[in-house]
């Protein structure tokens, strides 16, 4: 199973930790030093687009028109080195934003600096745009940028929620040479902090500061905590290949309000026990009342829905019925209002108004259903040690009949039943049992995933090649089939297909059970490979058509993240090639086979050539979806063999 390494810092108000002290580094926005141009290169990331020089965060409390607000000032500054790589140019800068109570984004100054000459980005080029209903961004983007260009900018929010604090990633898209993260906040405020990651804390300190703040009419001088965490030389985070979020293993501080206690005293206790969360769910407006509709959708589904005695066909039919009847916005519904059927009628909603109404239509079935919160593979994973209700942007339905569990979501128009969207495929989420409470409960892929090619060759008088070839696809393969060739027709089909192999024509394709996403996905056509031999020799590659893995993506010397594919797979290739006594057959590769450790997967090749015959299987398989870093090793000559396989061991033929 997928997993980052973290380190816990729970501090609660008043109760300090003084581990180490070093020295802050400062900077004056606008005035970037000599040292800042000199410097051109990161020795640490040769390949680095640029180099983050200075970032701070500094969150503290402030009285503003009579209300005490949350203050967040950010000052970052920026190296760039490679212009055609760097992406960074844009800055954006999230906000929550409902109505009559909006964050509020304000002094915000960016210039870009050339030497002595400044650039600045002008009010006219700040934009907001609205993400959602409750957020939304403040975007612009640094003029005149040039390789050795200083990128510089300055922000504030202010804020009425406290519980959005935050925190800051210390490491991001670029290394940093130093990051800063400050906080002054009076001790009526209690947080829960998390310190993600596996890099060390350059400055980790944290003082008392005497009645350090009050309020005009209370008599109550609040204390307060200053403390400094600080990161120097801090590695850039770089996606790879087959990973869940980066956001997952870069070092971040995370925070989490537990109380607030006003200055008369008053006393507000926010979430910090699981039973406390399926509580506020049960009753939420946008959720646990939107489980409630069951007699509406028991009213409004045909009720042949409902005549199926077998539970299981019975749930495929409710299943496929909300999947073709609603389309997905693309919006996710842990930021918005949830009204599921004003959704069911519109027959269009955002992720959890599709699978409330296939939960409820499910329940109007009588059958043993639950929703379940959990993230997507693009985002960071819900944290285990406390509930973080913010952590769980997303919701599916968990069915269980007859002691099988079944994960559905009807947002994806080409996901068989009990077949997740890739998007769900992270490592586990919380079921909300609301009769026996909460648990966390692993996300198990569909596991019947296969990718089947039989194909069969015979040279003619000429020497050319022709055939047949049938292809099958089930699980999640399917789904990537399915949405490629999604309402194409059938000659650019054959176009995409043969532009993958410019010596191969494909015809007359024929295609079953394209809609029909409860049966396997296939594919029957002609081929004819237009490969002439020269000086009589024919190198012939027999695996044409285009294989599940056609690439090693694991070419780097090393990986530090884990590695997850999502789902098992698993692939076939029976080729037979007959050269019809127009060739002799002068030399086939080596058979091969080659096993990951603890059964984890295993690829072999097979040449069998009985006369005029060449028969060959090619089976792979992939048993864990998920690697641990120390994996990759083994990982890597897996695929280079595979590759090698596939791509660069042909057949020798000589013509006759």
């Amino acid at each position: 199973m997928p997993y980052f390494k973290h380190s816990i810092l729970i501090l609660f108000l008043f109760v300090f930790t003084f581990t180490f002290s070093q020295t802050r580094k400062t900077a004056v926005f606008g005035e970037p030093t000599s040292e800042d141009f000199e410097i051109n290169s990161y020795d640490q990331d040769p390949e680095a687009a640029g180099v983050v020089l200075f970032e701070s965060a500094k969150n503290y409390v402030e009285l503003v028109d009579n209300q005490v607000k949350l203050i967040k000032e950010v000052h970052v500054k920026t190296k760039v080195f490679d212009i055609s790589k760097f992406d960074q140019a844009t800055v954006r800068i999230p906000f929550y934003n409902k109505k009559n109570n909006s964050e509020k984004v304000t002094k915000i100054t960016a210039i870009t600096h050339n030497g002595a000459v400044k650039t600045f980005v002008s009010d006219k080029d700040i934009f907001t745009t609205d993400e959602t209903p409750k957020w939304s961004i403040k975007k612009f983007t640094f003029p005149n940028i040039q390789n050795g260009s200083i990128l510089e900018y300055t922000y504030r929010v202010e804020s009425t929620y406290f519980s959005n604090i935050r925190g800051w990633k210390f490491q991001g898209p670029l290394p940093k040479l130093y990051v800063e993260l400050y906080t002054d906040i009076p001790g009526n405020f209690k947080y829960n902090r998390t310190l993600y990651g596996n890099l060390p804390l350059y400055i980790n300190d944290a003082i008392k500061s005497k009645a350090c703040f009050s309020i005009e009419g209370f008599d109550v001088h609040a204390d307060c905590e200053k403390a400094t965490y600080a990161m120097i030389n801090v590695p850039a985070v770089k996606e790879e290949k087959f990973m869940l979020s980066p956001d997952n293993y870069l070092a971040s501080m995370k925070y989490e309000l537990i109380e607030f206690v006003e200055f008369n005293r008053t006393v507000h206790r926010y979430t910090n026990e699981w039973k406390d969360v399926d509580k506020h769910f049960q009753y939420d407006k946008d959720y646990g009342r939107q489980l409630k509709h069951s007699k509406f959708f028991q009213n409004e589904l045909p009720s042949s829905l409902f005549s199926k005695q077998d539970k299981v066909e019975k749930a495929k039919d409710i299943y496929y019925y909300i999947q073709d009847n609603m389309n997905w916005n693309g919006r996710y519904g842990y930021s918005e209002e949830v009204r599921v059927k004003d959704a069911f009628n519109e027959k269009s909603g955002n992720s959890h108004e599709i699978n409330f109404a296939l939960y409820n239509a499910l329940d109007a079935a009588g059958l043993n259903v639950n929703t379940m919160l959990i993230s997507t593979r693009d985002y960071a994973l819900p944290t285990k040690q406390y509930p973080v209700i913010a952590d769980f942007i997303y919701a599916i339905v968990v069915l269980e009949i007859q002691g099988n569990k079944y994960f559905l979501d009807a947002t994806d128009k080409f996901t068989p039943f009990g077949v997740l969207p890739f998007r769900a495929l992270s490592t586990e989420g919380r079921l909300m049992d609301f009769n026996k409470g909460s648990y966390w409960e692993k996300i198990i892929p569909f596991n019947k995933n296969l990718h089947y090619v039989n194909m069969q060759l015979t040279a003619d008088e000429s020497g050319l090649f022709t055939g047949k070839a049938s292809q099958v696809s089930t699980g999640y393969v399917s789904v990537v089939e399915r949405k490629e060739y999604n309402d194409y027709r059938k000659d650019i089909i054959d176009r995409k297909k043969q532009s993958r192999n410019e010596s191969l024509e494909i015809s007359d394709l024929k295609i079953e059970n394209e809609k029909d996403l409860d049966k396997p996905y296939k594919e029957t056509f002609n081929l004819a490979l237009h490969e002439q031999p020269i000086a009589d020799n024919l190198f012939l590659y027999p695996f044409l058509m285009e294989t599940y893995f056609g690439e090693n993506p694991f070419v780097k010397r090393e990986r530090i993240y884990p590695i997850d594919f999502g789902f098992p797979v698993m692939n076939n290739y029976l080729i037979a090639i007959d050269v019809n006594d127009q060739y002799k057959i002068e030399k086939v590769p080596a058979n091969k086979i080659l096993k990951l450790p603890e059964n984890d997967g295993e690829f072999s090749v097979v040449y069998d050539v009985s006369g005029s015959k060449i028969n060959i299987r090619l089976s792979v398989k992939l048993n864990n979806p998920s690697f641990a870093p120390e994996a990759y090793k083994s990982l890597q000559e897996f695929f280079t063999e595979l590759i090698k396989v596939q791509n660069e061991e042909p057949i020798h033929l000589k013509r006759i």
